[in-house]
């Protein structure tokens, strides 16, 4: 029996969420519920739904549906708590953009409730279901990189920009998850500190027309974010809406080699640098000084990884946790609680003017 489905939220990320679910075979979207009367109209043309799909501009109009079992929030951040305790209290299952909640106390709340509730709440890390990820993953507990020395990731775009959250708590969760994920640790230390550029002299293009970007004059858009994990490694990480340089670009250094994971490079998205440093022999020019190092590169590995869509698959575990009730490791609510963890230390450091701060438990 297929599961229903309705999603709230038609906009950018929410199209994508219907086509998935549209897609596969052991769901059906039963409603799709958004604010906007233009954009009910643009799905509506987009898929082709038949007279049984409810289209409505609130989620009062699918309560009680009949066949509906869960419900996939891609709404505002600041939305994301009121609506998926209103669902898990009214006994669906809950898929959930990130972030969960904006506050550590909301989301371990969600996570209570939905135990209470026996649903399932799972919240869409999405590149935890990369190829590249889990390649990368497999490369580093192989040790391929020898001793891992630093990482570093960069995320920045000059769009879309959120009205509700600043760069910290839009971009940072997927690199803080990927590193964490690629490490199996949690950082135990963090710092940030965060700019707000001259809004006077910036005009954005938003997925609704031009608008003046005012009203995120409290919102950092640059933010430099430090993780130290309990093994010393350090990563460092590189966010920003208003940088015309598109970049998502994770790496990390280690003393055989390089990883690289590039989604920019959609063909070619994780590559394996191998090399190392050397001092160079005493019989050199430089006997008696300080020897310099020399480079040893041995290749440069790309790697053909499987053409899957990472949201697909989180879609596709995401109703094999319904159909089993067993909630999945990297992207329960319980996952996200610890994500949510971090970002609220490092809001505090940004406030803090870039104190390091530790995590508590």
């Amino acid at each position: 029996m297929k599961i229903g489905i309705a999603v709230l939220g038609a906009g950018r990320w929410g199209v994508n969420l219907i086509r998935n679910f549209l897609e596969h075979p052991d769901s059906e979207i039963l409603a799709v519920i958004d604010p906007h009367p233009e954009r009910l109209a643009a799905v509506q043309k987009q898929f082709n739904f038949n007279a049984g799909v409810i289209l409505a501009a609130d989620r009062s109009q699918v309560q009680g549906l009949q066949g509906l079992t869960a419900v996939a929030l891609a709404t505002p951040a600041s939305t994301h708590y009121t609506l998926a305790a209103s669902a898990l209290k009214d006994g669906y299952h809950v898929f959930a953009e990130k972030p969960l909640a904006l506050t550590l106390a909301e989301a371990i709340e969600l996570c209570e409730l939905a135990e209470k509730q026996q649903r399932q709440l799972f919240v869409d890390h999405t590149y935890l279901f990369h190829p590249a990820v889990a390649k990368g993953q497999t490369i580093i507990q192989q040790n391929q990189l020898g001793k891992l020395r630093y990482g570093y990731a960069q995320r920045t775009h000059f769009e879309p920009v959120r009205r509700d959250v600043d760069a910290l708590w839009d971009l940072a969760v997927h690199d803080i998850a990927i590193f964490n994920t690629w490490l199996q640790q949690m950082p135990i230390q963090v710092t940030a500190t965060g700019t707000v550029f001259p809004k006077a002299e910036i005009i954005l293009n938003s997925g609704d027309g031009v608008f003046p970007v005012s009203p995120l004059a409290e919102l950092a858009d640059l933010v430099w974010v430090t993780l130290t994990y309990p093994d010393g490694f350090q990563a460092f990480i590189h966010l920003c809406w208003l940088n015309p340089d598109r970049q998502r670009r994770l790496t990390v250094v280690g003393s055989l080699g390089t990883l690289i994971f590039d989604e920019m490079l959609p063909k070619t998205p994780l590559i394996l640098q191998r090399g190392n440093l050397n001092p160079r022999s005493s019989d050199s020019c430089f006997a008696g000084t300080i020897a310099p190092q020399q480079t040893n590169f041995y290749n440069r590995e790309i790697f053909n990884l499987e053409p899957v869509e990472p949201l697909r698959q989180a879609c596709d575990r995401f109703l094999n946790c319904v159909q089993t009730n067993t909630p999945c490791p990297t992207s329960s609510g319980a996952a996200s609680v610890e994500l949510i963890r971090i970002l609220c230390t490092l809001s505090r450091s940004l406030e803090q003017g870039g104190k390091p701060l530790s995590i508590g438990h």
